[in-house]
């Protein structure tokens, strides 16, 4: 196989000598270092390599070239190698250049010159660089194969499922590519068997559940130990969170997951306020690494688990799990986070995974190409996903209940909206029905205000609204709001809460109404409903659980 290419572009011979040195030095092995000593020249090199089809990871400039700036080359590149990372070398006087680049052409990272010792300030850039690129080009031989009907709620499932945890794979529609059919023919399928799920090196799965792939897949759906410090319930940015400081601290920890780690926000094309990363990032890298860190901690992550009840065993807490067993542990935070509200429409239920689906992932809006999308919502999820959608889409067309988005999202993602050409934003608009034999195929939208309906084709819709807690299964002994919302810490001694917390010493802040068990992320009444607050609550309960283990 071809090695992938990292160019560097440089008009100073001892500069370019010194970058490529580096990077041969450490990634020689991997990819080929190719040296250019100009824009043009490195422009030349690109197409050529595009008209060879040979990959390119990594394109490293240095800003100040006489005849075509580094970030005027790098423009230029995206024509070349869309999807290479793009470094920019520069001097402190250009850092604003630099970080201007970042919202004009899209620059992964900018780099100070100079960069000496490389080992702590060049390869943990370029490390992370050509991780991501990996992971956006993953090697395709020992995909996953899947064969379905496009409109079909149990393939969609599936491939949420596969595409969520990362794992590679391709998609064979049955009604239109050949290579699918004659799958199904060799493994002699009926209809009742789709979708189809072929393993690498491993038996043909038929209609499988997503227990039975995590399975096959060599995922871990079982919890290893008999008794566990602390047992997180949910692997969203709280869940991680928690995990990743309990496990750093010194207890044993193990996360349940019922479908794929990241919650909403994996699920995010964009997260571009969080700390740290000027750039922002998708809830998909956010996920992974932390992932990352939870298992280089040691963590358990327990997947494709759904968890159904909750019993109080003596000094021990037990998550009860869907058909039969159950995890014990001495201490539980509950960080199960919050669903999108189920869209009450006629049709709609029907067709729901069939062209009506809740939430979005960002690798989901290719299958849009060319089509006219409709997106439901007016929060940050809502925006995000109409942008990443019209990457793709025909139009989108964004229905908000409400007279202004500005009332509900933030306003850099309203700016961008505003300035797409394909977004379209029917204010005190509602979807008031979906028509469709088998899938989607109409919405009937109707003006609140004046009643009229209109009758619109599309295949596609997208929900974003309201937030609904999954916390049935934590039973009568665990406070809850009217909503499902869990009641923690102080609010449990209010007047709306009388004689249900049972210890002389006050609950610590994300304490729930059972002494151990503590609630964190957007499943907690009256949290902030953010990234950054989930995995800072998420933080503050193992400090909690520790206050609490040392009280038993």
């Amino acid at each position: 196989m071809t090695r992938p290419t990292i160019l560097t572009v440089d008009d100073d011979p001892l500069v370019s000598a010194a970058i490529s040195r580096d990077l041969r030095s450490r990634y020689g092995s991997e990819y080929r270092i190719v040296r250019a000593t100009s824009g043009a020249e490195a422009l030349s090199v690109l197409a050529e390599l595009a008209l060879r089809d040979q990959p390119v990871a990594l394109i490293a400039a240095d800003q100040r070239m006489p005849q075509m700036t580094g970030t005027e080359m790098l423009e230029r590149a995206r024509t070349h190698a869309p999807g290479a990372k793009l470094l920019l070398l520069t001097a402190y006087a250009d850092t604003d250049v630099a970080i201007t680049a970042i919202n004009d052409i899209g620059l992964d990272y900018y780099l100070l010159k100079p960069w000496d010792p490389p080992e702590e300030r060049l390869y943990p850039v370029v490390d992370d660089l050509l991780g991501d690129w990996v992971q956006e080009n993953p090697d395709h031989t020992a995909d996953v194969r899947v064969v379905g009907h496009r409109w079909s709620e149990r393939s969609y499932e599936l491939k949420t499922f596969l595409a969520r945890n990362h794992v590679p794979y391709r998609w064979y529609d049955i009604e239109r590519d050949i290579e699918a059919q004659r799958l199904a023919g060799l493994a002699q399928a009926s209809a009742d068997d789709l979708p189809l799920v072929l393993v690498p090196d491993g038996d043909t799965l038929r209609a499988p559940s997503t227990l039975q792939v995590a399975g096959a897949l060599g995922l871990r759906t079982s919890a290893q130990q008999p008794l566990y410090d602390v047992c997180i319930v949910g692997g969203g940015p709280a869940g991680l969170a928690a995990a990743v400081y309990a496990a750093s601290e010194g207890l044993s920890t193990v996360v349940v997951e019922r479908e794929a780690p990241g919650g909403q926000a994996g699920q995010s094309a964009a997260i571009e306020n969080y700390l740290g990363f000027p750039k922002g990032l998708t809830g998909s890298d956010l996920t992974q690494r932390a992932l990352a860190q939870v298992f280089r901690f040691g963590a358990e992550v327990v997947l494709a688990r759904d968890v159904v009840g909750f019993e109080t065993r003596g000094p021990v807490r037990a998550v009860l799990l869907e058909g039969g067993g159950a995890i014990e542990a001495r201490a539980v935070v509950v960080a199960t986070g919050v669903s999108y509200r189920r869209l009450e429409a006629d049709g709609l239920a029907e067709l729901t995974g069939r062209g009506v689906y809740y939430g979005a992932s960002a690798g989901e809006a290719a299958q849009c190409q060319g089509d006219d999308v409709y997106v439901v919502g007016a929060a940050n999820s809502a925006g995000q996903a109409a942008l990443n959608l019209a990457r793709y889409a025909k139009r989108v067309v964004l229905v908000v209940r409400g007279p202004a988005l500005e009332l509900t999202m933030s306003r850099y993602l309203i700016e961008r909206i505003t300035a797409a050409t394909n977004i379209e934003v029917r204010h005190r608009c509602e979807v008031a029905a979906a028509r469709g034999e088998g899938h989607l195929e109409s919405l009937v939208l109707v003006d609140r205000d004046s009643g009229a309906t209109e009758e619109v084709p599309t295949s596609w819709l997208f929900v974003f609204i309201g937030a609904s807690p999954r916390t049935e299964w934590l039973g009568p002994d665990i406070v809850r709001d009217d909503k499902g919302f869990v009641v923690t810490g102080p609010d449990l001694l209010g007047a709306a809460h009388p004689a249900r917390w049972p210890l002389s010493r006050a609950p610590f802040v994300l304490e729930t109404s059972v002494p151990g068990v503590f609630a964190a992320g957007d499943v907690r009444l009256d949290s902030m409903k953010r990234v950054a607050s989930a995995v800072g609550e998420g933080a503050m309960a193992v400090y909690l659980v520790h206050r609490y283990l040392a009280t038993i």
